[in-house]
């Protein structure tokens, strides 16, 4: 991109030499065909949308920004006005953010001996976490802040409580023998009658239970199925805690 700038920097330069033994109508001539023949071209791109390259951008910005906009708008552009301007805007953005752009890209890495001496109390320690690798690295010595050794640990640390407690996998599997979940099936019979039927599965067994079928669900009715689910329950020495359902409703 800046290969093709200065060319077409120095393209111009003796574009503007050329202009120096020109007559006043020559120029005012050479004028006129230059905007017909943007016209021409104009009419047979019907249309169609001219795309710059950022060196053109840029130097189309240089030479036109400082004219009025009123002059700008009497000049024959494949652009708007409003886009030249709106091209200088964003070059004058990029040197600003270039120029404000830190020189150094952040602080220093860590040193290796630090980050071995990490990985080490982690690896002999796996039930630390890394505020309390922290405090160790403090009581060595060893200055570094908490989120480096976070880092270090690869984003991966925990508490010591987190690492002493159990996982949610475990959790679910401990407490899947105090779950049910209940819902209604929709069917229909060979006689074109539409039945609910109630359903309960077991979550630790995966066994499910047809607690019953009825063409009118009610709410004696399902309380009556439920009060039979739990004596079957405790004959069978279930200790079901919980029941999971939607809050939908069956309509009769």
């Amino acid at each position: 991109m800046l290969l093709r700038l200065a060319y077409l920097t120095v393209a111009n330069a003796f574009a503007v030499l050329r202009l120096v033994p020109m007559t006043d109508r020559e120029k005012d001539a050479e004028i006129l065909v230059l905007r017909h023949q943007i016209t021409v071209l104009e009419r047979q791109l019907d249309g169609t949308r001219v795309r710059f390259a950022g060196p053109d951008r840029v130097l189309l910005a240089a030479l036109l920004h400082r004219l009025p906009r009123r002059v700008l708008l009497r000049m024959r552009l494949l652009v708007r006005p409003d886009t030249i301007l709106r091209w200088h805007r964003d070059l004058i953005a990029g040197r600003h953010a270039a120029r404000c752009r830190p020189k150094r890209p952040g602080r220093p890495p860590t040193v290796r001996s630090i980050r071995v001496l990490v990985l080490r109390l982690v690896r002999e320690n796996p039930s630390w976490g890394y505020r309390r690798v922290h405090g160790e690295l403090l009581v060595l010595g060893v200055k570094v802040a908490a989120s480096t050794v976070w880092e270090i640990q690869g984003r991966r640390s925990r508490s010591s409580t987190e690492r002493a407690s159990t996982t949610w996998a475990d959790f679910l599997r401990s407490q899947a023998g105090a779950l049910l979940a209940c819902d209604f099936l929709e069917t229909v019979t060979l006689t074109g009658a539409r039945m609910y039927v109630l359903a309960v599965i077991e979550h630790h067994s995966r066994r499910i239970r047809v607690l019953g079928a009825t063409a009118h669900p009610t709410a004696a009715w399902v309380t009556q199925a439920a009060r039979n689910l739990a004596m079957d329950l405790e004959d069978a020495g279930c200790r079901a805690r919980f029941l999971i359902r939607d809050t939908g409703r069956q309509v009769p």
